[in-house]
């Protein structure tokens, strides 16, 4: 346990029986009455942002959360199975903590996971993944204005937009965050 006053941007808290990690602290020390802060923050699971008034001796539960860099293996139903580099140990991670960016996961992948007693919190794909294009149709002749794209689907199954000059068996540059082509990998 900790006082409001020990709060900082980016800590990890139980609030009202919900994980949730600190946006903003703004103290402020009205003219009448007690000083307090007033605290945003957002729930890890739905996120939600919250706002709350703390009392600067109020108590509030800091929770500690590991964070560290992890293998993808497989996946499995509805989960993710990551292994931890230095154990050799395996997990189970819900796909849903990786978001959209799910769907770029490869085998032997490194991925970033945060847990919380044991508990998986938070997960995070790398920001850029190179994948081959295993089909793609080919490039109209004339058809060279700037900036035009055609349809590709990638090793993994997914359609990207690429530029005409990207052909079958090219490997590309994804931005997982985005699902956008960045460019071509040699």
């Amino acid at each position: 346990m900790a006082k409001a006053s020990e709060v900082k941007v980016g800590n990890i808290l139980r609030f009202n029986g919900e994980l949730v990690t600190v946006i903003e602290v703004l103290h402020r020390t009205p003219g009448k009455g007690g000083a307090f802060y007033l605290d945003k923050f957002r729930n890890i699971k739905t996120g939600r942002i919250v706002e709350a008034r703390l009392a600067t001796d109020e108590q509030v539960e800091i929770c500690r959360v590991e964070t560290n860099d992890y293998q993808y293996l497989y996946e499995e139903g509805d989960f993710f199975v990551i292994m931890d580099n230095t154990t050799y140990e395996q997990f189970n991670i819900p796909k849903a903590l990786f978001g959209p960016a799910a769907k770029f996961l490869k085998e032997n992948m490194d991925v970033i996971v945060s847990f919380e007693s044991e508990e998986p919190i938070m997960a995070q794909a790398p920001n850029f993944v190179e994948l081959e294009i295993t089909y793609t149709e080919p490039a109209v002749k004339g058809d060279t204005s700037s900036g035009a794209l055609k349809n590709a689907t990638t090793e993994n199954g997914i359609e990207i937009k690429v530029p005409l000059f990207v052909n079958q068996g090219d490997k590309v540059k994804v931005d997982t965050r985005t699902g956008d082509y960045v460019e071509r990998v040699k």
